[in-house]
């Protein structure tokens, strides 16, 4: 059975067994490959990499070439709509920046990274919400050339993944800092719900319009927030269902109501007390599934009790066999992912998060390998 990237991808969403697990390595900010690392990747592919582009200069994630992305066999390709109005924007330096929110974004030295060093609600309070100069999401020229970008990417044969940009509760601690927001969840319960509803009333209306743009032509619109540690959640469940979760659902049902594209939700941590819940708003897919955090190991006892209801994708670790194993750990770690949470459908592999700089090339070059040469169906343990 020969299939086209993007049958493959739609067939595991809808629980169907494809010709072969999908994968996904350059689709989006948390499948890519981090910045520093992204030009020994290609050089060891003996590919000659263009200018380097980003998905996210502040998260550094790499927009591949495609022809890395061709190489490493990888079913989806990225969407992103243009820069929100904003009259905040602006490169600072090549070490600084502030983005469409005000955020300013310093490269921390010694990791080569960028932080938030500045952020700018952090001493706000409720009356100065509303003054705020908030981005303009729905700015006309986020959406020019859009549906055609995605169009192509479909008729090449590839699933379109669409970043939407779409986040709540992250980017309520990316501008507020997040001792602050999670303090506000604890003791400052009105404030918290006033900043979620100045998100609100500009991300729904954006999301409404951006998929009145694009709705028929996207198989997968990515959004997200992450919820939790390595160890646990950000917050108690009951607090999370009380304060984060109904925002969310908002806004989940809002591209659902717009688009029959599956809904991708990163979160990293621990969220397995949470699986549940992202489940109820909506979430088609979950990613990263950090293998490494508490309880989320267990990829067997993960599809075995959500996987009726939910697709995976990730779950490849990054934390300890990507950069320090040999291609043969590798390669068994990616054949344990498959046979957990490949049969029935509703898996697409790709790694836990943005491939960091310290991964070797080859073994990168081994898990794209690897997936095509275990992942086809029938799944055989």
């Amino acid at each position: 059975m020969s299939m086209t990237s993007r049958e493959r991808v739609v067939m595991a969403l809808n629980h169907e067994e494809p010709d072969r697990v999908p994968l996904f390595i350059g689709t989006s900010g948390a499948t890519t490959v981090l910045g520093p690392g992204y030009p020994r990747l290609a050089k060891h592919l003996g590919i000659e990499a263009g200018p380097m582009r980003w998905i996210s200069r502040p998260f550094q994630y790499t927009w591949m070439d495609e022809a890395v992305m061709d190489r490493l066999g990888s079913d989806g390709r990225p969407v992103v709509p243009g820069p929100a109005g904003s009259s905040l924007r602006r490169d600072v330096s090549p070490d600084e920046l502030v983005d469409d929110w005000g955020c300013t974004w310093k490269r921390n030295a010694g990791t080569g990274y960028f932080e938030v060093a500045e952020p700018p609600l952090r001493n706000a309070t409720i009356d100065d919400l509303p003054r705020y100069p908030w981005p303009d999401l729905s700015a006309p020229s986020r959406f020019e050339g859009l549906a055609a970008r995605c169009r192509a990417i479909q008729q090449s044969g590839k699933a379109c993944v669409l970043m939407t940009g779409g986040t709540l509760f992250e980017q309520a601690y990316l501008m507020r800092g997040l001792p602050e927001c999670l303090m506000d969840l604890a003791g400052d319960e009105d404030f918290f719900l006033a900043l979620m509803h100045e998100f609100k009333i500009r991300m729904i209306p954006y999301l409404r319009e951006l998929f009145r743009h694009v709705g028929d032509c996207v198989d997968i619109a990515l959004t997200g927030d992450d919820l939790g540690t390595q160890d646990s959640t950000f917050m108690a469940p009951a607090l999370y269902r009380r304060l984060i979760k109904p925002h969310q659902a908002e806004m989940l049902a809002a591209i659902h109501e717009s688009t029959r594209a599956k809904v991708f939700f990163h979160s990293c941590g621990n969220i397995y007390p949470l699986i549940g819940d992202l489940i109820d708003i909506g979430v088609d897919l979950l990613n990263p599934v950090q293998v490494s955090a508490k309880d989320l190991a267990d990829t067997a006892r993960l599809k075995r009790e959500f996987g009726s209801r939910l697709s995976f994708c990730g779950a490849i670790d990054t934390q300890t066999v990507l950069p320090h194993g040999t291609e043969a750990n590798v390669r068994a770690e990616v054949r344990r992912r498959i046979n957990d949470l490949a049969p029935g459908g509703g898996y697409i592999a790709a790694a836990v998060h943005c491939i960091q700089p310290d991964v070797p090339p080859q073994n990168i070059v081994a898990m794209c390998d690897e997936v095509r040469a275990a992942g086809s169906y029938p799944i055989r343990s």
